[in-house]
This record gives structure tokens, sequence and C-alpha cells, in this order.
């Protein structure tokens, strides 16, 4: 569901640029319908990592059924930010504020669309 998302800054998908990788997708607890998702942002001081893990959490509110809780976190220890935006992506309400942001939304959107 994640491999094609498109990275905002580059011409390539997450899978590509190795932000993503099928190891760090899980379903942690089948019984309780949880997944959990690591993301490697391609640097340490990567600016759009909020924005990527953002993205990874839309398509799959989008995609799974709606008994399915999300965890989508950076891979420990490869971001100077890991803390903050790890905080932000598992704030419900942070993300769903964010949604409302048009601009920010187009952005995800843009994200999620096929590359042509």
């Amino acid at each position: 569901l994640i491999r094609s998302i498109n990275d905002p800054e580059h011409p390539l998908t997450l899978e590509e640029l190795n932000v993503v990788e099928q190891v760090r997708v899980k379903v942690v607890n089948d019984a309780e319908s949880t997944v959990a998702v690591e993301f490697t942002p391609t640097i340490p001081h990567c600016s759009m990592a909020t924005l990527i893990g953002l993205s990874i959490k839309v398509k799959l509110i989008r995609s799974l059924p709606e008994r399915f809780k999300l965890d989508v976190h950076i891979t420990p220890g490869t971001h100077a930010s890991e803390h903050a935006v790890n905080k932000q992506l598992a704030d419900k309400e942070r993300v769903a504020a964010a949604l409302e942001n048009s601009h920010l939304l187009e952005v995800v959107n843009q994200c999620l669309s096929a590359r042509s």
C-alpha cells in the first residue's frame, strides 16, 4: 500500500529511496488490528520527515478498514528530531488538524498520486 508513495522532494517513490521497506511494516497484533510502520528518512535532518510520515498515515487510513490502529514512526536513531516527529504523528488531533489545511492536504495528495 505504501511502496508507491512519492517522495515530496525527489522524483522517486519512498520504496526506491529505501525510506520504506517491507521488513519495517508489521501487523503487531492481528487480534487487535494494529499495524506499525517504521520509515527511515534519507538524511538525519530531513525537513520532510513529518510530511512523509503523514503521507504514509493518510494512505493507510484511506486503505485499511477503520478497525486498524496505526503506529507510523521514524526508525529509531535515524533522524535528529525523531521524538518530535513521532509525537506529532501519534497525535490524532494534530493529524486531523494538519489534514484540514488545504495546502498541506494538496501536498499529501500529490505524494499519494500516481506519477505519470
